[in-house]
């Protein structure tokens, strides 16, 4: 198999409940529906995180396209991820810049300085991964730990859609009739419908919301004016970096929690896939750090791996990375049409919510697997002991400050998972199990 070549398999695999493996692909036509549903998986996440900092929303998500393109070219088309806006720089972007929280924010240079900085450091940090191996890492990472660690992930985002996504009573109810669509379809439907589970399931949620609220009244209709009203072509808001000693200390330590969001990410994919993805780790970093100072220099946000679109790919069991090469295109294209743009935010916030519950519950199953596959031995103490700490810490948003730098929750769970097994391990022979 040549550099960026997939052999080919028949659509009729997805009726036999085949797996699609990273370098195989489905035909061209169902790769392009299979990406389309990757952008709506990554577009909501991907275009919160620019208006939270005050960043334009369109710019980032052409600058995903543009760093999942540079991502796939570094890894050599060997691993299936997208790479959207990364939340971890939201609150130090805001320090630095002291934006209020509204508008476009006026000192986006310092933010961009920094954010360029935090993706030279994590290039360096995969250089020394690729140079030196992923032993050490097989070494501080078991799979209690891997395990532990995606299973944070999805645990992790389960607020977003319970708490944010849902204003009333009437709103809660749509999620939970969203999240059974897209239940229905994957437990009733065959072959590419059910491989479409998110976007299936998310249309059907939508016409159903507007019945209710444009037809019956229930409840905020759905707004159409902002598609009407936008362009069909127009080009995002470029800005330019200021480099400033202060802001880049404050936003370079993000670097952490990049480098924990990507190996837990890639430990979940190899994982999911069976392939030996590992080995790729070190050009993953590198990718993903040179992708955050693309975005930076151009004005967009830093980037990281996206756990919405590992969800998606656990539903779907479709991996093939040419289905993110054409996500990666579709992104940059809708980077350039505002319009489009303006009709993916027209789908309903609660409906939005209801396919994120099923995403993330999907991508803490998917840690729950690792455990399961690698036979992990929860009768010893200190097994138990890691996975039961690391899930609660991830869970419960448990943060650790430095100064003005914040290690949130799936930081220290990563790192308090690492710590935690390193420290215990040493017992692990002589350790009695413990008894609920």
């Amino acid at each position: 198999m040549g550099f960026f070549q997939w052999s080919e398999r028949p659509a009729e695999v997805l009726r036999a409940g085949g797996v699609i493996a990273p370098d195989e692909r489905l035909p061209w036509p169902q790769t392009g529906l299979m990406g389309v549903q990757h952008v709506i998986a990554m577009f909501g996440s991907t275009v919160l995180a620019p208006i939270l900092m005050g960043f334009d929303p369109n710019l980032a998500v052409f600058m995903s396209g543009i760093g999942t393109l540079i991502f796939f070219l570094i890894t050599g088309g060997k691993v299936p991820s997208y790479l959207g806006s990364s939340f971890a720089f939201i609150g130090v972007v805001i320090a630095a810049t002291a934006y209020a929280g509204q508008g476009p924010n006026e000192n986006i240079g310092l933010a961009l300085g920094g954010i360029i900085a935090c993706g030279a450091i994590y290039t360096l940090v995969g250089v020394v991964v690729h140079l030196v191996g992923t032993g050490w890492i097989e070494r501080f990472m078991p799979p209690v730990v891997t395990g532990a660690v995606v299973a944070v992930i999805g645990l992790n985002l389960a607020g977003v859609p319970i708490k944010n996504m849902a204003a009333n009573n009437f709103e809660a109810w749509m999620q939970a009739l969203t999240f059974v669509c897209v239940a229905l379809v994957a437990v009733f439907t065959r072959g590419m419908v059910q491989r479409l589970l998110i976007l299936v399931g998310l249309v059907l949620a939508s016409i159903a919301y507007a019945l209710l609220t444009n037809g019956m009244g229930l409840g905020k209709p759905i707004d159409l004016s902002g598609v009407a009203a936008a362009p069909w072509l127009g080009m995002p808001q470029f800005h330019a970096p200021e480099f400033s000693a202060p802001a880049m200390l404050l936003i370079v330590p993000v670097v952490i929690i990049l480098v924990a969001e990507n190996l837990g990410h890639i430990k979940a994919v190899t994982a999911m896939t069976g392939r030996n993805i590992d080995q790729y780790m070190g050009r993953a970093f590198i990718g993903d750090g040179i992708a955050t100072m693309v975005s930076g220099a151009a004005g967009g946000t830093g980037v990281t791996t996206y756990a919405e679109n590992i969800g998606v790919m656990a539903a779907t069991r479709i991996y093939s990375t040419a289905v993110f090469l054409v996500a990666a295109v579709l992104a940059v294209l809708l980077g350039f049409s505002p319009k489009f743009g303006a009709l993916i935010q027209a789908i309903p916030l609660p409906v939005m919510g209801g396919v994120s519950i099923v995403v993330f519950g999907l991508i803490a199953i998917a840690g729950a697997k690792i455990w399961v596959d690698n036979r992990v031995d929860f009768s010893q103490s200190s097994n138990l002991l890691v996975a039961a700490i690391t899930l609660i810490l991830g869970t419960g948003e448990f943060t650790l400050k430095f100064g003005d730098f914040a290690l949130g929750g799936i930081g220290t769970a990563t790192f308090g998972a690492i710590v935690l097994n390193a420290l215990l391990s040493r017992g692990r022979s002589s350790t009695a199990p413990l008894h609920g």
